[in-house]
């Protein structure tokens, strides 16, 4: 095979030659036998959504310039790109309901392997969705909040909007929104409609449908704020903690099981039973026991609580197996590639799956249900150790590489550390530093890996440029993942690339904090459901300044987008006014209206907009330049 290997990861590179040697095929071999990739579909200008077709529409002008119903290119791509949202918003809030319903069941003391960690946040929020809690048992009111929270899923008011998206953000965005009519009232109603409006002979006007798509996005944030609030709950608010990442991670004298996927349900207790059956692992030769390490999302909500590393993000999950030492890889939902069962028969790994509804060929299927979550966690436990006993000492090839990563930034956290300095009023030195320049603006970094791009490379190169001009760093999911494994998740790396203003506010927080040192140049806040978690920061921002979110000098990054949350993520910061960054080339450029509307047309609707650009040089400059605007339309 001749491999074209587009990472900047070197753990990476090391593994490549293993999965060559053996006649593995990765996804760098697939992404290769895929080439050329169809052109059509890059533009977006593919539809399949009736059995007349498949039709395509010519981008040259020269072939079919409409589908066999007469459906515009400008017709197929925003319908397109408009059930890429609604498939996101379906991810996303399936993972909050199912968070919400074991919540519930938790209220009624019938999931006794689950607790309420954190009352503080639970009372907070109880008042926040305007539930009674003076008085009133602890259970009851998470009962009360879950409940509340599943009335986003089942609503039938149109008139009555989200609980949870009317609560997190400005009134100003707020009003912005509902008069555009593009407020979601009901998470399930939205998908549902979206489906319904796309459908053959149905909706067909470009800005009308895309709006559509845009109240799909708005849905999507609905579940992340949902189930990243009600998670914190249950399992913890995250608190900076030390640890790290990159495969090096893997040990070779313990059991190594990788937790991988989105929903921290079984993870968490996985991380609990590991402990109790540590000695099994000991008898059965493992001299260090069981180690835990994450991979992609699962891997991010166990690294901020736990401090458990991260093996790798998404693009690289199979390089795991190369190392011939991950005795279990243990799958939940979401982002999980389907090749990993193939590849874990060529090694002794034992590839579990655990949703009824998320199964893969060739995997060992474990049955995960909340009230058997002990039982399950035992279970898949005990598979790894078996696996360990079947190890090739020939095989086990793990690269020494690995970065510290300090993690666990949730805006609770940040608050708490911005106290230090001001106990009585902690957004004051933000806001301050912000309006003195010392700080130019904040930007959070979200999104995938993708192999159209170079991994993780983008993240890099543009948090430099923008950590160099003093803009303030957040990153959540793979894009965190990348900053940790390659060490920009540190405060030696604040004192390398940080601007100096930057680097002296981030070392006063740090030092007051009890760092002894400053932040980490790139500031954790968790995996890609918790993006909430910085909008919540940045509506606690506006609210201070009495500014709507469009007008403080806040931009979003998507450097290497690629899946359908990702699209959903991105329309709904470009929905809440943020200028949103791409630096994957998104399917819709064979519609000149369409993305007219993402750019330009968004930036009239809603303050914020796409910014297209696939050279993250050029992108981390346009991004310190928007920040500068933002500052001068502020006066500041």
């Amino acid at each position: 095979m001749n491999q074209i290997i587009k990472t900047s990861d070197p753990a990476v590179k090391a593994l490549c030659p293993v999965a060559e040697s053996e006649g593995i095929a990765t996804v760098f071999d697939r992404y290769q036998a895929q080439q050329p990739q169809c052109g059509f579909g890059s533009l977006g200008l593919c539809c399949r959504i009736c059995w007349k077709g498949p039709c395509r529409v010519d981008p040259f002008g020269d072939g079919p310039q409409a589908g066999i119903c007469g459906a515009t290119r400008d017709t197929i791509v925003a319908r397109n790109v408009t059930r890429m949202m609604a498939a996101g918003a379906a991810a996303h809030s399936e993972h909050a309901r199912h968070v919400a319903l074991a919540m519930q069941r938790v209220g009624k003391g019938q999931l006794p392997a689950y607790q309420i960690r954190d009352p503080q946040k639970l009372f907070r929020i109880a008042e926040k969705l305007g539930i009674e809690t003076q008085d009133r048992d602890m259970l009851d009111v998470a009962y009360d909040v879950a409940s509340k929270s599943l009335e986003d899923f089942q609503n039938q008011d149109h008139h009555k909007g989200c609980n949870w998206i009317s609560s997190s953000l400005p009134q100003k965005r707020l009003n912005r929104l509902k008069k555009l009519g593009v407020l979601p009232h009901n998470i399930d109603a939205t998908v549902a409609q979206i489906m319904a409006r796309t459908h053959i002979g149905c909706d067909a006007e470009p800005q009308n449908v895309f709006l559509g798509g845009i109240r799909g996005a708005l849905a999507d944030f609905n579940g992340m704020a949902l189930g990243t609030e009600l998670s914190d709950v249950m399992f913890g608010t995250p608190s900076p903690i030390v640890t790290e990442a990159n495969i090096g991670v893997i040990d070779k004298d313990a059991v190594n099981i990788a937790v991988n996927g989105h929903n921290p349900l079984l993870s968490e207790v996985i991380c609990d039973v590991a402990r109790e059956m540590n000695d099994i692992a000991k008898a059965a030769g493992a001299a260090k026991g069981i180690n835990i390490v994450g991979i992609c999302c699962t891997g991010n909500e166990v690294m901020m609580r736990h401090g458990i590393p991260l093996a790798t993000n998404y693009l690289s999950q199979e390089m795991a197996i190369l190392t011939g030492a991950l005795d279990a890889m243990v799958l939940d939902v979401q982002c999980i590639m389907p090749s990993l069962p193939q590849i874990g028969n060529c090694f002794h790994t034992e590839v579990i799956t655990t949703s009824d509804e998320n199964r893969i060929q060739s995997a060992r299927h474990v049955s995960f249900h909340e009230e058997n979550a002990v039982e399950n966690a035992r279970e898949v436990i005990q598979y790894a150790i078996n696996a360990y006993t079947r190890r090739d000492p020939k095989k086990i090839n793990i690269p020494a590489i690995k970065q510290t990563a300090v993690v666990g930034f949730s805006a609770e956290a940040i608050v708490a550390a911005l106290a230090k300095l001001d106990a009585d009023d902690p957004l004051k030195p933000l806001v301050d530093n912000i309006v003195n320049g010392n700080i130019q603006g904040v930007a959070l970094f979200a999104g995938c890996n993708s192999t159209q791009t170079t991994q993780d490379e983008s993240y890099q190169v543009i948090a430099k440029i923008l950590a160099a001009n003093n803009i303030l760093l957040l990153a959540t999911g793979c894009g965190a993942g990348a900053f940790a494994k390659h060490g920009l998740m540190t405060p030696e790396a604040t004192k390398q690339y940080a601007g100096e203003s930057l680097k002296a506010v981030l070392t006063a927080i740090g030092e007051a904090a009890g760092l002894n040192g400053p932040l980490p140049l790139v500031l954790h806040m968790g995996s890609c459901v918790d993006n909430s978690r910085a909008v919540a920061v940045a509506t606690a921002l506006a609210n201070r300044l009495g500014v709507d979110l469009s007008d403080l000098p806040v931009v979003a990054s998507a450097p290497e987008a690629m899946s359908e949350k990702a699209i959903a993520i991105a329309s709904w910061g470009v929905a809440i006014g943020l200028p949103t960054h791409l630096g994957t080339m998104p399917q819709v450029t064979g519609s000149d209206a369409v993305t007219a509307l993402m750019q330009q047309g968004a930036k009239e609707l809603f303050g914020g907009y796409f910014l297209i650009e696939t050279d993250p040089k050029v992108a981390g400059n346009k991004l310190v330049d928007v920040i500068k605007q933002k500052r001068q339309g502020l006066g500041i």
